[in-house]
């Protein structure tokens, strides 16, 4: 189906080409679902973008054959590429939200699409279509289809998209990160269509991903990719079951297991220098309040938000999104929570930070009430005391600027050091405490990847000396050996400092690493609330047992 050959692609910058990927070689046979891992930056997302025509200006092939069938895709006019795109070769995004048009309903788009690479009527395309939405599980078709993208869920969108990328009847699709922001029971539903499809419809799937325990339940065969270079190919089990490469064996390594809990990660040991450069940090922190342990508390906790209105002479029901929620985090404990999306996980990591209004209940940090919403001042002690690291270290960084203006804004924002100098010598030392750096003070969130981004994040958390941390997500959008860094630095301040971590994911693998408790959050009420080993070695309610079902894991022979 597709053959590639001796690939490069090379980047041309003022300091001469840059190879984004150099000498891969792969091939995907009709039918089959071909996993490609590695870290951020490997050149996975680069290979597809070359095979679908789709590199980003100014990049080019610079060497090596790309075939699909018997048609070589690097000697095709531009209007012959146009019709192989979309056409014989189809690409899932990772975000749906980004990859459907807002101001179009989910008909017209689909039969855009259809009638762009097919000669046929627009009542036939619109039956088509119809079908289309049908075969990937949304139920009445019929009358779903005229609804605009932002009426649909996550999942729901994801389908969508799924349906707009078979509609051509396509040769073969590239799957690029298509169940990284859902949650696991929107993502075994995407992925058993992925696997329906390909069996039935003999489509062949590239899936790019840095999820292991996905490309370990669908995927046949799976190429392992770092720095460009394709470091392992082969069958799923063989790879994975038994990796020969240096590298494979690391990310291996870092898979977080679900049916039992391990005190930390193998990763790389970190510079011992950047370590012994963040004790300036470590004493600050220690002279601080924040070693003093702090639980929090949630008693009857509910937060309603308005509902559509669909008339002008009725007030429409309030949207329940927390109902009578009662928590206890204990003070220098780590709680999970986990559930759906939709549960209101992150609703209520923004009462307790005062980012939304509850309608009714009590928070208590230690023994200090926490105001509503609006009534607690950016004076207030636990504006201070409650820090949040975001899912994207990224848009929650100020792009425009410094990291040292960026981590010494809570320096002087709570009066903790007056002298700009010292500021600076404690911002960069933190920096180092955190594995970078001490002179990524200078540059600007842009220049650093993903993983340091949400180390930089953490610390800028830690210099405000918090006593409870809120992680919404963490590593969710990062690959699994960067995931383990991040998860064991947050392991190693916690336990340093005495922190009390709300420790939110739809990963259930991490959670359980991570959580000393693990409360299951669905439609805004508590399911089940225990001991993190006793609840995912015996669940008690059907929720929790079926999300642990859903969890896309590595059979227990692969495991090392």
């Amino acid at each position: 189906m597709l053959t590639i050959k001796d690939l490069s692609v090379k980047f041309p910058t003022r300091f001469g080409d840059f190879t984004a990927i150099e000498d891969v070689d792969m091939t995907i046979k009709p039918g089959e679902i071909h996993g490609l891992v590695g870290e951020s930056g490997a050149g996975k997302s680069t290979v597809g973008a070359a095979v679908i025509g789709l590199l980003q200006s100014p990049g080019y092939v610079a060497n090596g054959t790309l075939t699909l069938g018997d048609t070589d895709l690097r000697n095709l006019s531009p209007a012959e590429a146009h019709k192989v795109r979309g056409g014989r070769i189809s690409m899932i995004f990772q975000d749906p939200q980004t990859s459907l048009n807002p101001l179009m309903t989910i008909e017209r788009q689909l039969i855009e699409t259809i009638q762009t690479h097919s000669t046929v009527s627009e009542s036939e395309a619109r039956n088509r279509a119809v079908d289309l939405l049908e075969e990937i599980g949304i139920k009445n078709a019929t009358e779903r289809i005229k609804a605009y993208p932002h009426q649909f869920s996550g999942g729901m969108r994801q389908r969508v998209v799924i349906a707009l990328a078979i509609s051509t009847d396509p040769e073969l699709v590239i799957a690029d990160e298509p169940t990284t922001a859902l949650d696991v029971a929107v993502q075994s539903q995407v992925l058993d269509l992925i696997q329906r499809l390909a069996k039935e419809r003999q489509i062949a799937f590239m899936l790019i991903t840095h999820d292991i325990g996905v490309i370990a339940q669908v995927a046949d065969r799976v190429t392992v990719m770092r720095k460009g270079r394709v470091m392992e190919t082969g069958v799923t089990a063989q790879v994975l079951g038994k990796p020969q490469h240096h590298y494979t064996q690391q990310l291996m390594d870092s898979v977080p297991p679900l049916d039992r809990k391990i005190d930390r990660f193998r990763v790389p040991e970190a510079d011992n220098t950047i370590a012994s450069n963040g004790a300036m940090a470590e004493n600050w922190l220690l002279e601080g309040s924040q070693h003093a342990r702090t639980g929090l508390s949630l008693t009857g906790l509910s937060v309603k938000f308005a509902g559509p209105r669909t008339s002008i002479f009725r007030k429409p029901p309030p949207y329940v999104a927390l109902d009578d929620v009662t928590l206890n985090i204990k003070p220098g404990s780590i709680m999970g929570l986990v559930g759906e999306s939709g549960s209101g996980k992150s609703t209520l990591a923004k009462a307790i930070t005062g980012l939304v209004t509850p309608s009714s209940g009590t928070m208590e940090l230690g023994d200090d009430v926490l105001p509503y919403g609006k009534s607690r001042s950016r004076q207030h002690p636990s504006r201070q005391l409650t820090q949040m690291v975001f899912q994207d270290p990224y848009s929650s960084l100020n792009s425009r600027h410094r990291i040292g203006d960026i981590l010494t804004e809570p320096l002087w924002f709570y009066g903790f050091v007056k002298d700009e100098q010292e500021r600076e010598k404690l911002a960069a030392s933190m920096l180092s405490l955190v594995g970078m750096q001490p002179d990524a003070i200078s540059k600007y969130p842009h220049q650093f990847s993903g993983g340091q981004r949400q180390r930089i994040a953490v610390a800028r958390a830690l210099l405000a000396r918090p006593r409870f941390l809120i992680c919404d997500e963490p590593t969710s959008a990062l690959d699994v050996s960067i995931q383990a860094e991040i998860l064991n630095l947050l392991k190693d301040l916690q336990a340093k400092f005495g922190l009390t971590i709300l420790f939110i994911s739809h990963n259930l693998a991490v959670v359980r690493q991570m959580a000393d408790d693990t409360a299951v959050l669905r439609s805004g009420k508590i399911e089940e609330v225990g001991e993190t080993n006793a609840l995912y070695t015996a669940p008690q309610a059907d929720y929790t047992k079926s999300l642990l079902d859903l969890t896309p894991v590595m059979p227990t022979t692969w495991q090392t």
